[in-house]
């Protein structure tokens, strides 16, 4: 029988009861032994310090520690040591402890219940038996912390989402020792990040160069994306790491609709001063009823919009319109989209936003396109990945996003790329530059098999184009002989 109490909450339990390594042992689990009170003590009673985990539907994860033994005496068990806490609450990391204030009164045994705190009503699990329905337990007990227990100001609705309905509830016995933590397995696997790793990363991407046979210079990524998502402060963070320090060309920051008015093709440079050989064009934030329409995005994708245009949200731009680019190059043309969406919000995008942004798609796969994402703020996101930027790849919050775009998008998960931009930072870090060049790398990369599709269909269409002339000629012969 294996619990699911990760080495993470371990490692916060271990912390909260402060007296050095613990090794988590299981005692009971009710979807194994069943949601009884009988089973429970027969397996938990004089077992020493023990974890109750209580785990339910909308990802929130709770419990108590208990320091004293469990019985069925029928008593309340003093308890100077015993707390609750929460790991988890919707889906969101939330470490909070509730240490015991009335310690007579901080456990309660008896056969009929199951695990009780704080005489049974800071958080009473379950009387009997309960039966699992529907892939949960409807536990019949209680959670109104604040009786024995400091509910450091939040109501047990904060806690376990107003609800005893459980998908698990495990009991580990807790004994000093040093545990085997289980190594994390990434859900996208790399090479070990370190200095050589950033020097590959940009070595690959200053030698890119686009094919020659299409006479192209430098490929174009088109970004897009929702207002505030991050395009400009990627380019920011591209920028900074081929500058070798931070820097700010494009404008960015915090505001109701776009910051960015104008479609710009960053041209980034080695510290040599070379131009590398791509451009990420900027151009105006994603929105319900303004920013771009479908037609402007037709225009970006052919290039019949100019650099540098000033986008006007009362008068779209049109062909009458000066500048406009009546017959673009093939060169110029985009050769990657690029949606920038932001980790922490994946869930609250708009629906209305969605549709347009796959209304968009719909020309891109027309025209053989390739899409990516940049999934933008993954330090926002997640906790884990806010306190070292290299967990991005083994964060449960990350993957689940990826996942969530992919679906938005109908996108493969490899196409959505994890970033963190420079924001707060005064300097490089090699972890955020790393996790940023490895987009540009893979965006390089769908832009490079796109221009190989476009060359065999230019390849293609000249073969054919020249075939009636060939058979022309030869009739000609034919009428001479």
């Amino acid at each position: 029988m294996a619990g699911q109490l990760p080495d993470k909450y371990m490692d916060q339990l271990e912390s909260w009861i402060g007296t050095g390594p613990k090794i988590f042992s299981l005692l009971y689990k009710i979807t194994w032994d069943g949601c009884n009170s009988t089973p429970f003590h027969q397996k938990c009673d004089n077992q020493g310090p023990t974890v109750t985990i209580l785990y339910n539907h909308w990802d929130s994860v709770y419990g108590g520690y208990a320091s004293a033994n469990w019985n069925s005496a029928g008593n309340h068990i003093q308890d100077s040591n015993s707390f609750l806490f929460q790991l988890k609450f919707s889906g969101a990391p939330k470490n909070t402890k509730f240490p015991v204030s009335k310690v007579q009164y901080g456990l309660y045994g008896v056969s009929s219940h199951g695990p009780c705190f704080g005489a049974a009503l800071d958080l009473h699990t379950f009387n009997g038996t309960i039966n699992q329905t529907g892939g949960y337990f409807p536990l019949n007990g209680t959670m109104a912390i604040g009786n024995y227990y400091n509910s450091q100001g939040l109501s047990a609705t904060q806690i376990n989402n107003g609800t005893m309905y459980v998908t698990e509830l495990e009991v580990y016995r807790v004994t000093d020792g040093e545990r085997q933590k289980t190594p994390v397995q990434p859900w996208r696997k790399t090479p070990e990040w370190n200095e050589k790793f950033l020097e590959t990363l940009t070595e690959d991407i200053v030698s890119f160069k686009p094919s020659g046979e299409l006479g192209l210079s430098d490929v174009r990524i088109l970004m897009l994306g929702p207002v505030g998502t991050g395009k400009s402060s990627f380019n920011n963070t591209i920028n900074s790491v081929f500058k070798g320090r931070i820097s700010q060309r494009a404008r960015c920051g915090n505001a109701t609709h776009s910051i960015t008015t104008a479609y710009t093709p960053y041209v980034v440079k080695a510290r040599s001063g070379a131009s590398l050989n791509f451009r990420f064009c900027d151009t105006r934030g994603l929105e319900v009823t303004q920013g771009l329409d479908i037609l402007e995005c037709n225009y970006l994708l052919d290039r019949n919009i100019p650099d540098y245009y000033e986008f006007n949200p009362a008068t779209p731009i049109c062909p009458d319109n000066p500048g406009f680019v009546h017959h673009p190059r093939v060169p110029e043309k985009i050769h990657c989209v690029l949606f920038v969406i932001d980790a922490k919000t994946v869930g609250d995008i708009p629906p209305k936003l969605v549709e347009k942004m796959n209304s968009f798609q719909k020309i891109m796969n027309h025209k053989g396109i390739p899409q990516a994402v940049l999934l933008t703020k993954v330090d926002l996101a997640c906790q884990d990945v806010a306190s070292k930027i290299s967990n991005v790849f083994t964060s449960k919050t990350i993957e689940t996003a990826v996942d969530k775009v992919s679906g938005l998008l109908g996108l493969p998960r490899n196409n959505i790329l994890p970033v963190k931009n420079y924001e707060n930072e005064m300097q490089l870090d090699d972890n955020i530059s790393i996790l940023a060049l490895l987009a540009v790398r893979q965006v390089l990369y769908f832009a490079e098999d796109y221009i190989e599709n476009l060359q065999e269909k230019m390849n293609a269409r000249n073969v054919s184009s020249e075939k009636p002339y060939k058979q022309g000629n030869k009739e000609k012969r034919s009428d001479k002989e």
